[in-house]
């Protein structure tokens, strides 16, 4: 494995990709995404700790996501037993993602709580329990400060974590190494990686405006409001989609074939 320098063009490359790949198989794409949404949702209700279950789940479910969209781009239908990929690849690799997960759980809390301290923990509530959000505390300036707080402390995190599944599933590295190693791509990388992101925020701009136009010409907010949530499932999965191409194109090897993330034939 040797980490790959791409030129900034490919960050819109990715995009392309992603998207063009999530319309090869939208059904099952999206599919995924919800019921990836779903299981997130459902841990995270679980009292006193669904929310650290389900960021120790997360990594292991993005990669599911991950191999979906593998399987897609080689116009391979995925069957909802991807998402257990992590967990199909043996023992090793599947104590090796529960060992990442961990350290993720342990991670985005220690952001969550070290944004506490300029709030008193309301923003890390929103978040974690899923308190209501009013209009009084999100134009409270404590608050907000939590907020930009936590955001940048999560950007480092996202950095090291971003191609860590993926490396610990399919090419065998250690967690605290695969940390590493995604750091170190994502900074070789960092031009791309912007225009990627700052493509994907105008590809949500553009749906959002989209949806205004719609609701202007329908003259009615009501439609439009029952569009929303659709809509942004439909550009996050596309999203989600694309973060496949950023870690092969990040790599010079490919990853290798497996079976944990290639549905099995009926020979």
């Amino acid at each position: 494995m040797k980490l790959n320098n791409v030129p900034a063009s490919t960050g819109w490359q990715w995009v392309k990709q992603g998207i063009r790949t999530f319309w090869k198989q939208p059904l099952a794409m999206s599919g995924l995404f919800f019921m990836f949404m779903g299981l997130v949702s459902v841990l995270s209700a679980v009292p006193f700790v669904g929310s650290a279950l389900s960021l120790a789940l997360l990594p292991a479910a993005t990669l599911g996501l991950m191999a979906a969209a593998r399987q897609a781009a080689a116009g391979k239908f995925p069957m909802p037993t991807v998402l257990a990929s992590a967990f199909s690849a043996g023992k090793q690799r599947m104590h090796a993602m529960l060992k990442l997960g961990a350290l993720y759980a342990v991670g985005f809390l220690l952001v969550m709580g070290l944004s506490s301290v300029f709030d008193g923990g309301e923003f890390a509530g929103v978040y974690l329990r899923g308190d209501p959000l009013t209009e009084e505390m999100a134009k409270d300036p404590d608050f907000q400060r939590a907020l930009w707080v936590g955001m940048g402390l999560y950007l480092p995190l996202a950095i090291v974590f971003w191609h860590a599944p993926a490396l610990v599933h399919w090419h065998g590295v250690e967690p605290v190494k695969s940390l590493f190693f995604s750091a170190m791509a994502c900074w070789a990388n960092k031009a791309a990686l912007l225009v990627y992101a700052a493509c994907w925020l105008g590809v949500f701009m553009a749906g959002g405006m989209a949806l205004s136009l719609l609701m202007a010409l329908l003259g009615s907010p009501a439609v439009g409001s029952v569009l929303v949530l659709p809509a942004v499932l439909l550009m996050a999965s596309m999203f989600f989609t694309s973060t496949y191409f950023t870690f092969a194109d990040s790599f010079v090897a490919e990853p290798p074939n497996d079976t944990a993330s290639t549905p099995p034939t009926n020979d």
